[in-house]
């Protein structure tokens, strides 16, 4: 199962490239407190938007664990970027929350500007050292809970890198939408 639709919304998972994704209004950034270029989903949005993303994030920055703030998309192929702090797992706690805080709040950003279409990247799974079972659980459970809310989003993505996470997120998006 790499797609369905819940309260209305289309819930998607495929591999990719989350800076490539140009049929989506807004791609969220697996971002660092200070909203700047970094490794992984961060590096990969920096790059890929230029350097008037990290001009437009300075002043937003610093975010705190669970936050999301909204900017521009740049030189991608999208509207906006929204930045969110995952957890750092093993260190802010509790995780479960703060995690499920970010798609929550990437969720209500979009709401606010009309967003129709947004895709997520596994966030905290990386650097951040979330297992990548435990954070789609949180993910795809979240999503389960806001998706009835909402009223312009109505295609969520998670747009994964590597095969893994990918065969991951399918396993437990048939799990909790059986």
């Amino acid at each position: 199962m790499d797609r369905i639709t819940v309260s209305g919304v289309t819930l998607e998972i495929e591999r990719g490239d989350i800076a490539a994704q140009d049929d989506i209004q807004a791609v969220v950034n697996a971002a660092n407190a200070q909203l700047k270029t970094g490794g992984g989903v961060a590096g990969a949005i920096h790059r890929a938007a230029g350097p008037g993303l990290t001009e437009e994030t300075r002043p937003l920055a610093p975010i705190s664990p669970g936050e999301a703030v909204i900017t521009g998309g740049h030189n991608l192929p999208n509207e906006y970027v929204i930045h969110c702090l995952g957890p750092v797992y093993g260190r802010d706690k509790p995780e479960d929350e703060l995690l499920a805080n970010c798609y929550k709040n990437a969720l209500k950003r979009a709401e606010e500007e009309d967003v129709e279409s947004i895709a997520f990247p596994a966030i905290s799974t990386g650097a951040f050292g979330y297992p990548t079972e435990a954070a789609a659980r949180v993910a795809l459970s979240t999503i389960q809970e806001e998706a009835e809310h909402l009223e312009s989003v109505n295609t969520i993505r998670f747009v994964l890198f590597g095969e893994d996470d990918y065969n991951i997120h399918q396993k437990v998006m048939e799990e909790i939408f059986e």
